[in-house]
């Protein structure tokens, strides 16, 4: 496994319309572990389809050496696929069963081949990643968000691949989960390539490439050092910008003095050959030779401006920082106290099986209260918002809702139509304003240009997140009552923090799932909720 790499050499893509992702990008990813960031948006999945094959290629090739496993950001899982066949062992599996029953057909053993293990290989497996509950013929649809995205690593790890990628692996997963990921990650022997926002994931990374204006840059070191060492580049950057304003305004200044010399030197010298007496084509030649003289001048010191011009343009783009997403959300202001939602004794079932224990659940939302909602994956958390904002009803029990409209954001961000654009997306939401006034707001969530009129089925996992957001916050009317599922999930860490300050900003009440613990502590939660063994508890802040 230690030869294992992936080299791109001139690699270039375009999407249908002609928008380039990728231009004559070449680099190489040697062995041991390498973390790939870059603001969404920039092309770091669509790299890494393009390594696995699933998109070709405009121009250059792509090499890897050895087996190649990849674990895509949506898994293309359908809810009612079995674990074994998610796993690709069923057809083994099902070999196995037949010859100990007693069939010896030729085509059986024919299918298990050398895989007589195969059962016991993919419990270990699967108990590593933490799913020991899980028998292979369980449907995926009695799966939570964060089982899934373990199983679909675990189908990836029987592959016994040489060349790993990991397009947004913690999505979902729960702190243990997390844990047992890194540790699977920390023993990996071949070539891992992680497409990540995750900080803890990234500083478990030998190396970070970030990927920036169509280059990739590699720094040694975990995101830590990587971030250290671009707060120094920057700073230096920045020292260089103010160094080249102060030289474009002397030179600035030098060429308007210059000017001035030379005007006061022709009015004099205009003067002085009036007053000389001198024949008429003497003094001619020697206005000429003067006003020539100046404009040689005139032309250096307008070269030293242009060229001090250059340096500050170079120094403010090293200096460039990402794009920030700018979020004003509209006021929604619940006055302290009101019930905005009042459930008691809830139950529900998912794929036959009851998510919630004895007597059911019961929750009462009041006022702008900022509500964190954790527990372990498969709990039900996802149910309970959907319960809350009656994207479904108890099998038993009460619900009440207040009046006004409530902003659900699932995590399978399936809200927008693929087909129809940003810009149309939104404009179905809110019809009432104006286009201009849409294609403002689309500016603050990043769209601008072409990119508004990109279909959503096209956009990276956090444009997508961007554009649902833009969608849910700015529908009419504006929601009183947020439920945020895993609302981190792919948004870069610019987006993170904006995010954060939109909701700290935010005057309505909230939910939010996350297993992200620097997201929940930068947004001010004031009440915590723990479900975990089929029962909502209060709880405290997670330690």
């Amino acid at each position: 496994m230690s030869d294992s790499h992936v080299v791109c050499s001139h690699l270039s893509f375009s999407w249908p319309d002609d928008t380039p992702v990728v231009e004559d990008l070449s680099f190489s990813v040697p062995g041991g572990r390498t973390g790939l960031v870059a603001a969404n948006g920039a092309g770091k999945s669509t790299l890494l389809r393009l390594i696995v094959g699933e998109l070709r290629p405009t121009a250059g090739s792509v090499t890897v050496e050895g087996v190649l496993g990849y674990l895509p950001q949506h898994l293309p899982f359908a809810t009612r696929q079995t674990v074994a066949e998610v796993l690709g062992v069923d057809r083994v599996v099902a070999a196995l069963h037949a010859i100990e029953a007693g069939d010896a057909a030729e085509e059986h053993f024919a299918t298990v081949g050398d895989d007589w293990d195969v059962e016991d290989r993919t419990r270990v497996t699967l108990d590593r990643l933490g799913l020991t509950g899980v028998t292979l013929d369980r449907r995926l649809g009695t799966l939570s968000g964060g089982e899934v995205v373990s199983l679909g690593l675990a189908a990836e790890l029987l592959k016994r691949p040489d060349v790993l990628l990991l397009d947004e692996p913690t999505n979902n997963l729960d702190r243990p989960a997390r844990e047992r990921l890194l540790a699977v990650l920390r023993s990996w022997p071949g070539t891992l390539l992680v497409v990540s926002h995750d900080r803890v994931l990234l500083d478990e990374m030998d190396r970070i490439a970030a990927l920036d204006h169509g280059g990739i840059r590699f720094y040694g070191g975990n995101f830590t050092h990587y971030e250290q060492v671009v707060r120094a580049e920057r700073e230096v950057a920045e020292r260089q910008v103010r160094q080249a304003e102060q030289d474009v305004k002397r030179q600035r200044r030098e060429l308007q003095q210059a000017r001035e010399r030379a005007a006061r030197r022709a009015s004099t010298a205009a003067r002085n050959l009036s007053d000389a007496g001198l024949p008429r084509i003497v003094a001619g030649n020697l206005k000429r030779d003067a006003q020539v003289s100046a404009g040689r001048a005139d032309d250096v010191h307008t070269a030293r401006v242009a060229d001090a011009q250059a340096r500050l343009d170079q120094a403010g783009e090293a200096a460039r920082r990402d794009d920030q997403l700018v979020l004003d959300l509209p006021d929604t202001t619940v006055p302290a106290g009101r019930t905005v939602f009042a459930g008691h004794g809830m139950r529900a079932g998912y794929a036959g099986r009851p998510v919630f224990a004895g007597d059911g659940v019961d929750l009462t939302i009041r006022g702008p209260e900022r509500i964190a909602l954790t527990g372990p994956n498969g709990a039900g958390k996802s149910t309970l918002l959907r319960l809350v904002g009656g994207r479904q009803e108890p099998e038993a029990g009460t619900v009440a809702r207040a009046s006004g409209r409530v902003a659900y954001l699932s995590q399978r961000l399936d809200l927008l139509d693929p087909t129809r654009t940003v810009a149309e997306n939104l404009a179905g939401f809110a019809p009432a304003r104006t286009g201009a006034e849409r294609l403002n707001l689309l500016a603050r969530f990043l769209f601008r240009g072409a990119r508004v009129h990109l279909p959503a089925g096209v956009l990276s996992g956090g444009e997508l997140l961007r554009a649902t957001l833009a969608c849910l916050l700015f529908a009419e009317p504006a929601p009183h009552l947020l439920l945020l599922d895993e609302p981190t999930n792919n948004l870069d860490l610019v987006s993170v923090a904006q995010l954060e300050s939109a909701l700290l900003a935010y005057r309505g009440a909230f939910v939010v799932v996350s297993h992200d613990d620097r997201f929940l502590a930068g947004i001010a939660v004031d009440r915590w909720l723990r479900l975990a063994d089929g029962r909502l508890t209060e709880a405290g802040p997670p330690q």
